[in-house]
């Protein structure tokens, strides 16, 4: 048995030997022999030279704050929430996934047999434990939760494990998202796992859509959008630092609260009636509510009865995942876009 130190914690007691001078002489040269032999160094020190990098590699990132050299790519990775899963997977690195956590939307078609195949390690996000039996040595958290300090995995947590890890940089404290941010995410992740080329390919087919969505859309009149997350007593929406907020500019519309000043926040409901959206988007994620549920509250309220998107049942339903930094948010501009202006797509 050992301590975590290499050094056994049962041995066998220490037997008092008599040694002559000339005996103990011949034990020490055939030590310095073998040691030599071996490659070993004689002063105490490990001097073990480093494994040779793989080609393209040693690759360091700098992520919210961590700083981490990569020598090769990781081989076996888990991922705590969707979108971050979906992004592996679209750059075709199933074969290195060991486990995922926490769907919170259903996947991408594209996607949806690949990500069967991958153990489900919990429906929320999972125990420091259960990361550990998967025995990965990267984790990549979709949401800071994903290293949550009081639940016991934080990053540093797993880097006392031998397991490096990766933020989305959403949750790095950036003043402002922007659709530049989805991709450097992709191209970065492409980096750590040495498929620079399939990073560069897939951004390239994301700037595709967008553009033919922005084509779509030109010359359009601006539409007014609010973005109803969920609450009752206030508004939970999306503001003008988040994502969401250049989804909607794409798509040829304007977040009404483009002026709140977080990613997402609370606003009255006087507020939405006097901003006057013409369309809502309801953004769909497990345990907010059903996207019925959240219209049929928002239809029955007295005081939204003359809100133009309300009295015209205008809505549009977007995955959370989608407005997340990831593979998503090209996907959720052009899906925008057809509910704000349903003529251009005809």
């Amino acid at each position: 048995m050992y301590d975590g130190m290499s050094r056994p914690l049962f041995s066998s007691p220490a037997r008092p030997q008599r040694r002559t001078a000339r005996a103990v002489s011949a034990a020490l040269t055939l030590s310095a022999i073998l040691l030599a032999a071996c490659g070993a160094p004689q002063d105490g020190t490990d001097r073990k030279a480093p494994a040779p990098a793989a080609k393209g590699f040693p690759v360091t990132i700098d992520n919210c704050g961590t700083r981490t050299t990569y020598r090769k790519p990781p081989s076996r990775v888990v991922t705590i929430h969707q979108h971050p899963a979906e992004l592996m997977l679209a750059l075709g690195l199933k074969d290195r996934m060991v486990g995922t956590a926490f769907p919170d939307s259903a996947v991408l078609p594209q996607y949806r047999k690949d990500f069967a195949a991958v153990p489900q390690l919990a429906k929320k996000e999972p125990s420091f434990e259960n990361v550990l039996e998967a025995e990965p040595d990267f984790v990549y958290g979709g949401y800071g939760s994903a290293f949550a300090e009081n639940e016991g995995r934080s990053r540093t947590a797993f880097s006392d494990a031998g397991i490096t890890t990766y933020l989305n940089r959403e949750y790095c404290g950036k003043n402002k998202l922007s659709m530049k941010d989805t991709y450097a995410e992709i191209r970065t992740i492409g980096r750590i796992f040495g498929v620079r080329e399939r990073a560069e390919t897939l951004v390239s087919g994301l700037q595709r859509r967008i553009d033919t969505t922005e084509r779509a859309v030109e010359g359009a009149a601006t539409v007014p959008v609010f973005v109803y997350d969920s609450g009752d007593k206030a508004a939970f929406t999306a503001g003008g630092k988040g994502l969401g907020t250049e989804i909607i500019r794409l798509a040829g519309g304007r977040n009404v609260f483009d002026d709140l000043d977080d990613v997402f926040g609370d606003v009255s409901w006087e507020q939405v009636v006097d901003r006057k959206p013409e369309v809502i988007a309801l953004y769909d994620y497990a345990g907010s509510g059903s996207i019925e549920q959240k219209k049929k509250f928002l239809l029955s309220q007295p005081a939204l009865a003359d809100v133009p998107a309300v009295k015209h049942k205008r809505f549009v339903v977007l995955p959370l995942t989608s407005t997340l930094v990831g593979v998503r948010p090209p996907y959720a501009v052009q899906d925008l876009a057809r509910g704000l202006h349903p003529e251009r797509f005809r």
